[in-house]
């Protein structure tokens, strides 16, 4: 399926400045550059005193419904990033509801966990869920629900890492102490760390420099005393630095091991070329040579998403946002092995529907993971990159015939072997007769990745989200925490939720608009 627009037919820049949208600015497609208005005095001024004064966004469009006697194949890239999640959350924990071009579908879906058991098979590197009923949110529609589950790797059994971090030590770093939260978060990575793994240490605020060459982990205190020296410095040229980085990993290179490169940024750029493509060719280059890059974002105002989640696409790695020292725990000390070590590269997902038992059907979210059906089997064409013990959620909203029988879809995933050229394809199928017949009787992490996406259609503003209640979600949300066996995260998404109703209600008040109408 090439997935047509709703609303917006061109993808879009938005700016933004404190809690409201200032100005549209016409952007060309995904693959063009994106720029950034150039800072003042090392990026730290704010516009007109906003409290978030240069956040930048993409509108990649809504999906909508697809005929399946027209088009029976969807096909996207799969995508474990959840910075999209992350970024809004801070939005709303500082009293702002977040622009709707900030909100990701499948970014918030695949922030939680929904208890997927990994594969049994120590040759596969994935194993295939499906789960289907009526959807509480959609009357007269039913949801499927994708899931993959990555192999996972034993802390002691991953490969050693030869990192390189590239860090952002510029005047917009000082905004909020976010430097001081990069250097907290890489000394939890640091700690993490075993005898094998190496790190190097490149960063940029005018220019870009090197500041460590690459010491094993041995040397640990020499390695966490350039961290605890980085101070914020001048301008931004992320060109520069990155490329630093990248001879730096280069040099380092070891066959057999992890190398990676780690963007720890704004995203801000306002020296030397500023946008994606200006790197393109080297970052492509680099992930052919099996040198990954990751990004992970830090700061509220002065942010560049689009930067960082397409650098981080591009690069074959992971995009995450770190608000907190908790997420920095999470995701360097709880999920480091699936965030440093990958399984399966270039992985795609098709979904074949039945146009016997399928009337029409939407995939929720995956707008810029679009891939073309011919392209499945392309084995030229870049898809997903999982990590170990990595999970993947897809979820689209069916229309079916009445009283039909027989199969619904077959899903197949499509990846490369991690550590060689081999490329293999599972596929599994659900008929109509393992479509349950109540929400209420689904399973509960079911329910959660539903009312998670709902949520965030509501807060995205989706077409297909009106009649949507946030004060629905909250009580969907809160029967599944008392269901599910991780209920912190989704006591936190619960609050969260209750905090963006309260907020709609504010702006109700005063504008007599409404999200959720």
């Amino acid at each position: 399926m090439r997935n047509a627009l709703v609303g917006i037919a061109t993808a879009a820049v938005t700016f933004v400045a404190g809690c409201a949208v200032l100005e549209q600015h016409y952007a060309p497609p995904p693959e063009a550059p994106v720029y950034a208005p150039p800072k003042a005095h090392g990026g730290t001024d704010n516009v007109n005193d906003a409290a978030f004064d240069a956040m930048f966004f993409r509108n990649y469009g809504v999906n909508p419904f697809v005929d399946a006697d027209e088009d029976p194949l969807s096909t996207f890239a799969v995508d474990v990033d959840t910075g999209s999640y992350t970024l809004c959350r801070s939005y709303l924990n500082r009293g702002c509801l977040p622009p709707k071009d900030a909100v990701r579908v499948e970014e918030f879906v695949n922030y939680f966990h929904y208890g997927y058991t990994p594969p049994q098979g120590a040759a596969d590197a994935f194993a295939v869920y499906l789960e289907a009923a009526p959807s509480r949110f959609g009357q007269g529609k039913a949801l499927l629900r994708v899931g993959l589950k990555a192999r996972e790797v034993a802390p002691a059994d991953r490969k050693p890492a030869v990192l390189t971090f590239v860090i952002d030590v510029s005047g917009s770093m000082n905004r909020e102490d976010r430097l001081e939260l990069v250097k907290k978060a890489l000394r939890l990575l640091v700690d993490q760390l075993r005898e094998g793994d190496q790190v190097g240490i490149a960063v940029y605020g005018s220019q870009g420099r090197e500041v460590l060459a690459h010491r094993g982990i041995e040397d640990k205190e020499a390695i966490l005393e350039a961290i605890s020296h980085l101070r914020p410095e001048g301008a931004t040229n992320a060109e520069e630095g990155i490329r630093i980085g990248y001879r730096m990993a280069e040099k380092a290179l070891r066959p057999g091991a992890i190398n990676g490169v780690v963007l720890c940024s704004d995203g801000v750029a306002n020296v030397g070329r500023t946008g994606p493509e200006a790197i393109y060719k080297e970052i492509r280059k680099q992930a052919d040579a099996r040198i990954t890059l990751s990004t992970v974002g830090f700061g509220m105002g002065n942010y560049n998403d689009v930067l960082m989640e397409q650098l981080a696409d591009r690069g074959n790695g992971n995009y995450a946002y770190v608000d907190t020292l908790k997420e920095a725990r999470r995701l360097f000390v709880t999920q480091l092995t699936g965030t440093l070590q990958v399984v399966a590269r270039d992985a795609k997902v098709q979904v074949d529907f039945n146009p016997e038992v399928v009337r029409s059907y939407r995939l929720l979210g995956y707008e810029n993971r679009d891939v073309a059906d011919e392209d499945f089997r392309n084995d030229q064409v870049d898809g997903g990159e999982i990590g170990a013990g990595h999970a993947v959620t897809a979820l689209y909203e069916l229309k079916l015939w009445p009283e039909k029988a027989g199969r619904v879809a077959t899903v197949r995933v499509r990846y490369r072997e991690a550590d060689g050229p081999e490329v293999r394809e599972v596929a599994r199928a659900i008929t109509a007769a393992e479509v349950g017949t109540d929400f209420e009787k689904a399973s509960p992490s079911f329910a959660l990745a539903a009312c998670v996406a709902e949520y965030a259609e509501i807060l995205r503003g989706s077409y297909w989200a009106r009649g949507s209640h946030l004060d629905d979600m909250r009580k969907t949300a809160e029967a599944c925490r008392k269901r599910l066996e991780d209920p912190e995260e989704i006591k936190e998404l619960v609050a969260l939720i209750g905090k963006a109703h309260d907020l709609k209600a504010d702006e109700r008040g005063s504008e007599g608009s409404s999200l959720e109408e």
